[in-house]
């Protein structure tokens, strides 16, 4: 074995940029979530804006039961995100628990770890996207029981929103529903889409929706809002990011209107 060389220290450090990126999105995952990081990595990411993931433990069947027990990994996984390092957001991304839990009890969670940072939940953001569009009547569309859609309705009647038609799939294994094919869920909008409602909303995390929002709204004329989509969006906003995309549905050409 030859000689190692004498390793020597540079004397003058570099100078350091602030951050390696101008804005950082945090996101909060269940365990099992197949959808949001190449959702988020295709929407979001740029060589302006980084997103920092956490997964948090989560177990089927999906229910509101086993959808609430995941309040008290919120705070911990927050705080794994870039410890001690400010945020631009944070999103925590399940929409069935989001209702379930409450968009003020996950805040809440979430601001104990990153205090002062915006937290973004797929139904918070998905209230802002049908405000965006001006819409009070919708239709709704989930892959979960009806157990657990019922929540979702009373969520957004609640806040507002006249549901003209509400339908929902049946599947309890959120791994199952990120099965679903794309191509398939054009299919699902049309036949969920009430005549007269003005926008569709098309509710969990675990969907491929966002791959194929442009189809759902030319299948069926009108707006169409999906999870990610809407926490993508709301995210970029928040990040001072005002570019169009219209390959990712008419959302994406909006700005964030104010709360």
């Amino acid at each position: 074995m030859k000689p190692l060389p004498e390793i020597k220290l540079v004397p003058n450090r570099p100078a350091l940029d602030e951050r390696p990126l101008e804005r950082r999105v945090g996101l909060i995952i269940l365990a099992t979530d197949h959808t949001t990081e190449p959702d988020f990595r295709r929407m979001v990411a740029s060589e302006r804006i980084g997103v920092y993931v956490a997964r948090i433990p989560y177990a089927n069947p999906t229910t509101p039961e086993n959808l609430r027990k995941m309040q008290p990994a919120l705070t911990a996984g927050a705080a794994l995100i870039l410890p001690d390092e400010p945020l631009d957001a944070i999103c925590y991304s399940c929409t069935s628990a989001s209702v379930v839990i409450g968009d003020g009890e996950v805040e809440a969670a979430i601001q104990a770890a990153k205090p002062g940072v915006p937290v973004v939940t797929p139904t918070m953001a998905g209230v802002r996207a049908l405000n965006a569009f001006g819409v009070r009547r919708i239709s709704i569309l989930t892959p979960y029981t009806m157990e657990t859609s019922r929540p979702m309705a009373t969520y957004f009647a609640g806040r507002g929103f006249e549901i003209l038609s509400f339908s929902c799939l049946g599947f309890e294994d959120d791994r199952e529903m990120a099965r679903i094919a794309p191509a398939a869920l054009v299919d699902l909008a049309r036949q969920a889409m009430h005549p007269q409602a003005d926008a569709l909303f098309v509710s969990c995390t675990a969907l491929r929706g966002a791959l194929v929002v442009t189809g759902m709204e030319e299948a069926i004329g009108r707006p169409v809002v999906t999870s990610n989509q809407a926490t993508a969006w709301n995210c970029l906003r928040l990040c001072s990011d005002e570019t169009a995309h219209p390959e990712f549905g008419r959302l994406m050409t909006l700005p964030l209107p104010r709360d």
